[in-house]
């Protein structure tokens, strides 16, 4: 005849104990692991957001192209750090370049300050860390954005980066 041993009632609750601390190390092991620290969002009045119309009448000389678009960014004051985003359609081939130019004022040229990373398509995103020269222009006004073709090396599309407040 088997006979089955029951436990007595300390040693069940023996086995318990242990299986349920085992479970509360492995919960506490487990959510250690997710309290990484997390990037503090940057205040909203640090952020300054700009935007502008691409046009090929804002091009220095103007052209004939009716491509058009956007640009659209976000400076964090706090750390210099530009995010933008830009969006065309219609140009004359595919971009051959695109970056901000400056320190230049509506109707006037300036050479590259920061390039946009490639390949050149829309939409197109980026990110960089600015100078703190290059901070003053762009919140001056003083910068542009322009993409570039085969058919218009100078630029197709240009437009100013205003702040918007």
């Amino acid at each position: 005849m088997t006979t089955h041993c029951q436990p007595n009632p300390a040693t069940r609750y023996a086995r318990f104990s242990t299986l349920a601390l085992g479970l509360v190390a492995a919960a506490a092991i487990t959510g250690c692991g997710m309290m990484q620290p997390q990037p503090t969002p940057a205040p909203a009045d640090n952020l300054v957001a700009f935007t502008t119309q691409l046009r090929a009448v804002n091009e220095v000389p103007p052209n004939a192209s009716q491509a058009s678009g956007t640009v659209d960014a976000v400076l964090d004051k706090q750390t210099n750090q530009l995010r933008w985003k830009a969006n065309f359609t219609g140009l004359s081939g595919p971009a051959t370049a695109a970056h901000f130019h400056g320190p230049a004022l509506v109707g006037t040229n300036a050479g590259v300050v920061l390039p946009w990373p490639g390949p050149v398509r829309s939409p197109l995103e980026g990110r960089a860390t600015l100078t703190p020269a290059q901070v003053a222009d762009l919140m001056a006004g003083r910068w542009y954005a322009n993409v570039h073709t085969a058919a218009y090396p100078g630029g197709e599309v240009r437009g100013q980066m205003t702040p918007r407040y």
